[in-house]
């Protein structure tokens, strides 16, 4: 009689960690990139903002000038810092103040942002 309750006890534990394991999937999920149109993109030159090194993508805050002669931030994802960092990037990398030249894939919904898809100072240009 111990042994079936065990074994039943067993199956009981066995059944919950199965049923626990997908639940911290999603929270480890990463977003798709259908939010970008990689069929487009966007060249942009302004001063930084802001520089966020941070986790699971770093940010470029760019404040551009736009035809109109007013200040539009721009919020430009890059990969996560560990990715950066193997890339040779830190946190002090990029520094507010610093004028970049940039291209993006924007975002489809015509917000202003985008994925980086390549920088450099405006100095090397």
């Amino acid at each position: 009689m111990r042994k079936a309750r065990l074994r039943q006890a067993g199956a009981m534990f066995g059944l919950a960690s199965v049923l626990l394991i997908p639940a911290p999937i999603p929270a480890q999920a990463h977003h798709s990139f259908a939010l970008f149109d990689f069929e487009k993109s966007v060249m942009l030159e302004g001063t930084v903002k802001r520089f966020d090194w941070t986790n699971p993508h770093s940010w470029i805050f760019l404040d551009v000038i736009n035809d109109n002669r007013q200040v539009e931030e721009w919020a430009i994802e890059l990969p996560a810092a560990g990715a950066l960092a193997r890339d040779g990037w830190n946190k002090n990398f990029v520094k507010p103040g610093e004028r970049l030249s940039v291209r993006i894939n924007p975002l489809k919904n015509g917000a202003k942002g985008g994925s980086l898809a390549s920088f450099r100072p405006e100095q090397e240009q």
